[in-house]
């Protein structure tokens, strides 16, 4: 087979292609299953190896999921719209909701994997948040599933100093979770920053996601602080990139 522009590609790659174009522009719907290897042989006239490839070129990328002994389907996921900017509004968590509020909706949401522990800071940890290296620090690890899919993984370190016997050592936070119990403790965050960057997972953050082969996870480090500008909270989060889509909204 031959592009446009005269040079010639592998026959599964330009199957691939035909099929994610189909699945982008809906023609191929969520959820609805995609030709089978034995009517791709037939349509493209492939041998069977180069139909599975081009399948499993759609499954590398995220697109779709094989289901066994029914088939390679589209994935049905709806990605989650993460907004930076006002997920983080004092208004939310003082007033009680979650900085999941707004961008899950009326969606099933469980947080589970919960571990509290307490352990020394160590030079990355203790950089962040201004601590010596073998500080005491409170580690709050969790996974979030959204509608039955694991979509992040969240690990929080807190100087065990301040919040030991505290509902924040605790893995239930009360509402408003973390942020408004460091209010109510006098450490109101009063400014975050984010860094972000991307690569591919671990095993062990391809099991506990759930991902499928070849999907990348996007790494999100915040770091709270407070009016004087003091370091509280360390935040690194993992997202399932092909669960997401960042949203960054401000002022020009």
């Amino acid at each position: 087979m031959t592009d446009q522009d005269g040079t010639r590609r592998p026959k599964y790659q330009r199957i691939a292609d035909e099929l994610r174009t189909a699945i982008q522009s809906g023609a191929i719907a969520p959820g609805a299953r995609l030709p089978g290897e034995n009517d791709l042989m037939s349509t493209y006239e492939v041998a069977r190896m180069t139909a599975r490839q081009a399948l499993a070129v759609l499954r590398g990328e995220g697109l779709t999921e094989a289901r066994k002994g029914a088939g390679v389907f589209v994935r049905s996921f709806r990605p989650l719209r993460r907004r930076g900017i006002p997920r983080l509004a004092g208004e939310g968590w003082s007033g009680g909701r979650s900085v999941w509020a707004a961008e899950v909706e009326d969606r099933a949401l469980v947080v589970d994997q919960i571990v509290v522990s307490e352990t020394e800071a160590g030079d990355r940890v203790a950089g962040a948040l201004d601590l010596a290296p073998d500080a005491p620090v409170c580690v709050r690890s969790r996974r979030f599933v959204l509608d039955d899919k694991p979509v992040l993984l969240s690990v929080s370190y807190l100087s065990a100093d301040l919040v030991r016997d505290t509902p924040i050592a605790r893995p239930d936070t009360g509402p408003g979770g973390t942020y408004a119990r460091l209010t109510e403790l006098g450490h109101r965050p009063a400014r975050f920053r984010e860094e972000i960057r991307c690569r591919m997972p671990t095993a062990e953050e391809t099991t506990r996601l759930a991902l499928p082969p070849g999907t990348p996870v996007v790494l999100i480090g915040r770091t709270a602080f407070t009016e004087p500008g003091r370091p509280i909270e360390l935040n690194e989060m993992t997202l399932d990139a092909s669960s997401y889509i960042l949203e960054y909204d401000f002022d020009a």
